[in-house]
């Protein structure tokens, strides 16, 4: 009997937890069964596990990624990622060109300015802390608890900074930290600015439905929000926009 291909979903979105739930239960697009490994990064404690097999840790770079396909004889990846976990999307390109394993990128669609939204859109976290004075002086600060080095240097801004783990200095020397993970509703976003009497937003476009409350609510407040542009894509991947288009995917790659 064939052993079933095996699918290295590189994880840690909602849409890698779906696709990871779908291919364990209903195989490949026509129903060819398929054996799902799961890659975390090990970066947030206690994450949400996929369905079928999970692999927690880095794999050390290029060559130990193309290792790891090979010693367990890997048959397609999906890259699907948080849309600025560029370092590894880098490796992930690089890795399958090497063992010859084709690629995919399942990326959500980001996020698109409504009328009324007052957006500031920067290439990097630096370049969000530099367009904040002028803005506002109370920041909710939700780029995730990575990079509030960039930010340390800001002493006249106060901070609300919103994470599923605690952060790690060097970071603002006046920030409040509230440990919370979404996805998160209007209402409570509207509360949220109200009470810490926020007068600028910083986000990164991560896209999805999850987080997007908050641009609802600083639409509403009519506050400007600094909105960080997503890294580009590594050349010549194939990017599909669901979990639908990754399973079509697949199943006319392996047949």
């Amino acid at each position: 009997m064939t052993a079933a291909p095996h699918v290295l979903i590189l994880a840690g979105t909602t849409e890698a937890r779906l696709l990871a739930a779908e291919l364990v239960a209903n195989g490949a697009a026509g129903g060819r069964p398929v054996r799902v490994t799961s890659s975390l990064a090990g970066r947030v404690a206690g994450p949400r596990l996929p369905a079928g097999q999970v692999r927690i840790g880095g794999f050390g770079g290029v060559d130990g990624l193309v290792r790891w396909m090979r010693e367990h004889q890997v048959d397609a990846v999906i890259d699907a990622t948080h849309p600025f976990a560029d370092t590894i999307s880098s490796n992930a390109a690089r890795a399958a060109v090497t063992a010859h394993v084709p690629l995919l990128a399942l990326r959500r669609p980001g996020w698109v300015a409504a009328p009324g939204d007052r957006w500031h859109l920067v290439d990097s976290l630096a370049g969000a802390a530099a367009a904040l004075p002028g803005l506002g002086e109370r920041v909710f600060l939700s780029t995730g608890r990575m990079g509030l080095a960039a930010f340390a240097h800001l002493a006249d801004h106060w901070f609300l900074v919103r994470s599923v783990d605690a952060p790690a200095p060097p970071a603002p020397p006046r920030m409040e930290v509230l440990l919370d993970r979404g996805p998160f509703d209007l209402a409570g976003e509207r509360e949220l600015l109200r009470r810490h009497r926020i007068d600028v937003l910083v986000t990164k476009d991560s896209g999805g439905q999850a987080t997007a409350a908050k641009l609802t609510a600083a639409r509403d407040a009519h506050l400007p929000v600094v909105v960080v542009r997503r890294p580009p894509a590594p050349a010549g991947v194939a990017t599909v926009e669901d979990v639908a288009g990754a399973v079509r995917w697949l199943g006319e790659r392996l047949g």
